[in-house]
């Protein structure tokens, strides 16, 4: 039986909810929820295992806040002993439209935190990554403030078509390979 490690990043706490840097904590909630799964607190994060199709999904919102993500990535990896290859992490991605999704088998961080933290972790940006374009409408200095603000109600349409659409990612991912899943995901635009 596969075993997987799904890590949605995001802040803890109700003045994150449903912000766009909290977009891996919904896609993992979203997953957990269309298999029936339920999250329990656990060392470093939340944590739920969905079983599907042969497969085990140890699915994580890590408490540790986002700049401090890969102590609780690195916890659950070992602890379930997971392959590095067989982790997905869903993160938001300025430089991404709202109306893409993009995954790959590695990449750098980008500038983003919570990929920071994880590739010091680590010791590698080879790790399979899922990036939800969150768009860049904000004013010069103001990417902390855009990143921390909820979507727009014009924008909630895409972000739910998006969420669902990553719920079917994480499966594919699963049982085609990442190669496979990149195929059905990359070239796709939301509107």
């Amino acid at each position: 039986m596969n075993k997987f490690l799904i890590i949605g990043l995001g802040n803890v706490g109700t003045e994150y909810h449903r912000t766009r840097h909290n977009i891996g904590f919904d896609v993992v909630d979203a997953f957990v929820l269309k298999h029936d799964g339920m999250f329990q607190l656990g060392r470093l994060a939340y944590v739920a295992e969905v079983k599907w199709k042969g497969k085990i999904f140890i699915c994580i919102k890590p408490t540790t806040f986002m700049n401090l993500s890969g102590k609780a990535f690195k916890y659950w990896m070992d602890k379930e002993k997971i392959a590095l290859e067989n982790t997905l992490t869903i993160v938001d991605e300025v430089a991404l439209p709202l109306s893409k999704l993009r995954l790959r088998p590695s990449g750098n961080a980008g500038g983003h935190n919570g990929l920071k933290d994880i590739q010091l972790t680590l010791g590698t940006d080879q790790y399979p990554k899922l990036r939800f374009g969150a768009g860049n409408n904000y004013p010069k200095g103001m990417q902390v403030e855009f990143v921390l603000s909820r979507w727009w109600p014009e924008e909630q349409p895409i972000v739910e078509q998006k969420i669902e659409k990553c719920t079917e990612v994480i499966e594919s991912f699963a049982i085609m390979g990442i190669e496979k899943a990149m195929n059905s995901v990359n070239n796709l635009s939301f509107t």
